[in-house]
């Protein structure tokens, strides 16, 4: 099992990206193929020599956060994200992990290993920590706009990635929305509701923003990438601010300090639940190959992580079990 990684991808690479994957070696039966410049690489390895199951792939180019995703990528053909996009194509790894620019990332699984038959849109898929858990939410930005049919397909690869990687027996899937009720939406989600509702899913209606957090009311939360971009990127800064002000509550006075020792240990199992790291990535839905999003700042832990969904994922075959399934949710022609 080979798994490539993009290791000029991140706010951390190559140090933190390279860390990642020489820990991830020694837990799991797998190959790395580190994906860029070697003289920087190189500067991150003991004592600058290769360990086994490690090798260097050559990528001169690196695309920028700021660069526009798809132009970058067809002009820049030796970025580390095309060279190790374009591994997985070849069959030379069977997946590959980056952290650098999420539109990169999926404008080269796009343009390079293309979209699964039957497929219209892929979807950027993340796993949010819940009071029950890890739940899923997609699309997180790769299509702002979508339509009904679009929503259906993300309900039916969120479903299988559920039950597939995260092990949920019969997910729940609801339809993000601003009300429980089946007539509440905007004309997208009215029209979506109806072709969930036939579809052969568990589905269970409408969702408020609200459950979220709770993770009672569903484990496959759907909406398109504009809402879901919304709702992830609120999620992270709600949870940070709010760590924010407990530090400084209850660290504010003599006396509070000795309370907060005592809360401590719990204080800490809950930012472990709340940490993205313990999640590392997700992968890009509805492309022809295993492409995995890790977070932008992502450090060793979360790159170790990525790698160990990679390999979850390949051993599942989750993308063969989306092809066997899409004939049954195709939407029947007017």
């Amino acid at each position: 099992m080979r798994i490539a990684v993009d290791a000029m991808g991140g706010d951390h690479a190559p140090g933190e990206i390279v860390k990642g994957a020489l820990r991830s070696i020694e837990y799991f039966d797998i190959e790395i193929i580190l994906v860029g410049q070697p003289e920087l690489i190189k500067e991150f390895l003991p004592q600058g020599e290769l360990p086994a199951k490690v090798r260097i792939k050559e990528a001169a180019e690196v695309v920028g956060m700021d660069e526009h995703p798809a132009q970058a990528v067809r002009r820049k053909k030796d970025s580390s994200i095309v060279v190790a996009t374009r591994l997985v194509k070849e069959g030379e790894a069977d997946a590959l992990v980056s952290a650098g620019s999420t539109g990169a990332q999926m404008a080269a699984s796009l343009l390079g290993l293309g979209r699964i038959k039957g497929i219209d849109r892929p979807a950027i898929v993340t796993v949010l920590p819940t009071l029950e858990g890890g739940k899923l939410l997609l699309d997180v930005g790769a299509n702002p706009d979508a339509k009904p049919e679009h929503l259906l397909q993300y309900a039916m690869m969120g479903s299988i990635y559920a039950e597939s990687i995260l092990g949920i027996e019969n997910p729940k899937v609801g339809l993000l929305n601003i009300g429980t009720e089946e007539t509440k939406g905007n004309e997208l989600t009215q029209a979506a509701y109806p072709l969930l509702q036939k579809a052969p899913l568990n589905f269970i209606g409408n969702v408020e923003g609200r459950a979220i957090p709770y993770g009672q009311a569903a484990d496959v939360v759907v909406c398109e990438g504009f809402v879901g971009n919304v709702v992830l990127k609120t999620t992270e800064g709600l949870a940070g601010a709010l760590f924010q002000l407990i530090k400084e509550k209850i660290t504010s006075t003599p006396l509070r300090k000795l309370g907060a020792l005592a809360i401590k240990p719990g204080l800490k199992e809950i930012a472990k639940m709340m940490d993205y790291a313990e999640y590392g990535g997700a992968p890009l839905l509805g492309v022809n190959g295993i492409s995995i999003i890790s977070h932008g700042s992502s450090n060793e832990k979360a790159i170790f992580n990525a790698i160990r969904v990679a390999k979850e994922c390949i051993e599942s075959g989750f993308i063969e079990e989306i092809r066997k399934e899409l004939p049954r949710f195709t939407v029947p022609q007017e």
